[in-house]
């Protein structure tokens, strides 16, 4: 039996998954956030909660690239601000996944992309406002750092939708691209590993979810290459559109559905 009888998916769902798969590649070194897209599909195609699952060692194989390319730019401070905040939104995520069923799950992800549509449209009209990023220093700085954290925190354990929730903050935090790059790399490489536990916990991760990931990872690595030569050349303002738009259209299906 192959992995798409396995998971009874078509030829043309399982392109969408590759698709949906270089495009995490691809927003891991170029555009944070992006992969609420491929949230959408993913979603769209499996079960909601097994799509957490299998979509996860994917990410994490895009975070690895993004590491490998952006590790210099990494901005620590930042970093061991967030996590004791993420961490307790990490537990309440998973919590809400031992109470919630598949329905319960498929409409909180679309409710979430929805949110994060409004969050990457409000962040737009903000970022012409940059702070400090050791803003996070002081006692607002750090009242924020927690509140995104547990918001980063709860959506990336429930829906893998924790990147455009990071991405307001450290845009609003002042972050320019490079610095935003490395430090959202690290960032989720930590996070997204730290939740495999859990996921395996919940069954979410299992055998045949890694078989899926076996045949869909190798197409992170060609995006995560274009991400890195697009970055200094995409028209951001143009692609944000697209994947607002996107995002709006994927959260309003599931919702629906």
């Amino acid at each position: 039996m192959n992995t798409m009888t396995l998971w009874h998916i078509s030829g043309w769902e399982f392109a969408a998954l590759a698709l949906a798969a270089l495009l995490v590649g691809f927003s891991k070194t170029a555009v944070s956030g992006a992969n609420t897209v491929s949230l959408a599909v993913f979603a769209a195609i499996l079960p909601a909660r097994a799509s957490t699952g299998v979509l996860l060692p994917i990410l994490i194989a895009g975070d690895v690239l993004a590491v490998a390319t952006y590790r210099r730019h990494a901005h620590w401070p930042t970093l061991w601000r967030l996590f004791p905040a993420v961490a307790a939104g990490v537990v309440v995520g998973t919590l809400f996944l031992v109470w919630a069923d598949d329905q319960v799950v498929r409409t909180s992800i679309g409710a979430i992309l929805l949110l994060m549509a409004g969050v990457t449209l409000w962040r737009r009209r903000k970022a012409d406002r940059p702070d400090d990023p050791d803003a996070v220093t002081t006692r607002a700085g750090r009242v924020k750092a927690r509140s995104y954290g547990v918001l980063g925190g709860f959506t990336t354990m429930v829906a893998n939708a924790g990147g455009p929730v990071m991405s307001l903050y450290l845009l609003s935090a002042g972050f320019r691209k490079l610095g935003f790059l490395g430090t959202s790399a690290f960032f989720f490489l930590i996070v997204n590993l730290s939740k495999v536990p859990f996921s395996a916990g919940l069954g979410l991760i299992d055998g045949n979810s890694l078989l899926l990931d076996a045949a869909l990872v190798v197409f992170v690595v060609p995006g995560a290459l274009f991400g890195k030569w697009a970055v200094e050349r995409i028209n951001q303002r143009l692609f944000e559109q697209l994947v607002i738009a996107a995002t709006i259209v994927g959260g309003l299906q599931l919702l629906l559905r």
